[in-house]
């Protein structure tokens, strides 16, 4: 004898209430690291100037060491350049056609000195002097020099990189040229 029972062989599918819900969380989930990329932007752009500066002072340092020459790092509005002490703080006046005032080319032919050059783009960057609270803008015409010694010790400096609203401070250590202490804010 056989048995009529009934057997419900419904197709195995999903109801659209449900791809609705895992769309929604999909686009949540998206949305958020959408934001997250954004937002640390900045911070990328921040980090990668402290390590810029961080390993331009190292430099300075180790060659003010090696050569027994003092050495600079001289924060301008658009740049930070390396360069011998005697030859940091000066403002390039050019005329139209790139020459140095005097007729002096505004290239230096290398004479065994070490120069090097970190571009800022768009950050602004502040200087704080040791025993000092206040932060002292680069304008135009307007630099600050960190000076390391034959001796391989320097100035304990501060130096803040803005952009927009983010920050980035580093308190350097006077001894090894390394950040002592670092505090980010990203916006």
């Amino acid at each position: 004898m056989t048995s009529a029972a009934k057997t419900n062989k419904r197709a195995a599918a999903f109801t659209l209430l449900e791809i609705v819900v895992v769309l929604a969380i999909a686009s949540i989930v998206m949305g958020g690291a959408v934001g997250l990329m954004i937002y640390s932007s900045d911070e990328r752009e921040l980090r990668r100037g402290s390590t810029g500066i961080e390993l331009m002072a190292k430099r300075a340092r180790t060659t003010a060491v090696l050569q027994q020459t003092p050495y600079a790092l001289e924060f301008r509005e658009t740049e930070v350049r390396l360069l011998p002490l005697a030859q940091a703080g000066q403002i390039e006046r050019t005329t139209a056609l790139g020459r140095g005032i005097g007729g002096r080319e505004v290239e230096e032919e290398d004479d065994g000195t070490v120069k090097d050059t970190y571009l800022l783009g768009d950050m602004k960057v502040f200087v704080r002097r040791w025993n000092s609270d206040q932060w002292l803008s680069t304008e135009k015409d307007v630099m600050h020099v960190w000076r390391f010694d034959p001796n391989g010790i320097c100035e304990p400096l501060g130096v803040r990189l803005q952009v927009n609203e983010s920050w980035n401070e580093d308190v350097y250590h006077p001894l090894t040229a390394t950040i002592r202490e670092n505090f980010l804010e990203a916006r």
